[in-house]
């Protein structure tokens, strides 16, 4: 007893002209996850590279600032920036010049910064003797002025205060590759020590 009917004969599948399809579509998909990953990898250089440049103009602009009085070293070896006011101004130029920002404080064609540089926060921290006396600059340029017990003064990054230092922070949009922007924000604590 047949009970196969002859008009649905089952199909003869000739495997030998679908095999390179699989291979070719397996190795597009490869080639396309390493393109992803290498970008990804490009990106983070690209904004490791910028934080690390970012260190280094923070770093430096805070120390041109930090102008020390010289004639209150001179008299009891204590170190102190000499006039707040003339310190912020000095930082502004500082930035200005080390970021090569243009007159509106915005980078140069072609950077990574987009749109204006902003000076989040600058701060001096004047020790003398157990005080510390405290002269906050916001980001419009308002001053604050206090003193805290030596000990008990912490910078914004966490940093607990032992001596004379200059914190500062900035922010900006950052572009990354494919136009993608980012917040850029960056703080760090310079301390001006004498040598022994």
């Amino acid at each position: 007893m047949k009970l196969r009917k002859k008009g649905y004969l089952r199909q003869n599948i000739n495997l030998k002209a679908y095999s390179g399809q699989t291979g070719w579509t397996a190795g597009l998909f490869f080639v396309f996850v390493l393109a992803v990953f290498l970008m990804s990898l490009m990106q983070m250089e690209k904004y490791r590279t910028m934080w690390v440049y970012l260190e280094d103009t923070l770093a430096a602009s805070n120390l041109a600032s930090a102008v020390v009085d010289v004639e209150e070293y001179g008299i009891s070896h204590t170190i102190l920036v000499d006039h707040p006011d003339e310190a912020y101004r000095r930082y502004q130029w500082a930035v200005k010049e080390n970021l090569n920002l243009d007159d509106n404080w915005c980078g140069q064609p072609g950077s990574v910064i987009r749109g204006p540089v902003q000076i989040v926060n600058y701060t001096i921290y004047n020790v003398r003797d157990n005080m510390v006396s405290v002269y906050r600059y916001n980001q419009y340029g308002l001053t604050e002025e206090w003193q805290e017990v030596l000990g008990r003064a912490v910078a914004p990054n966490g940093i607990r205060i032992e001596s004379t230092s200059v914190y500062s922070e900035l922010a900006f949009t950052a572009q990354g590759l494919w136009g993608m922007e980012v917040e850029a924000r960056r703080g760090h604590l310079a301390d001006i020590v004498r040598e022994p």
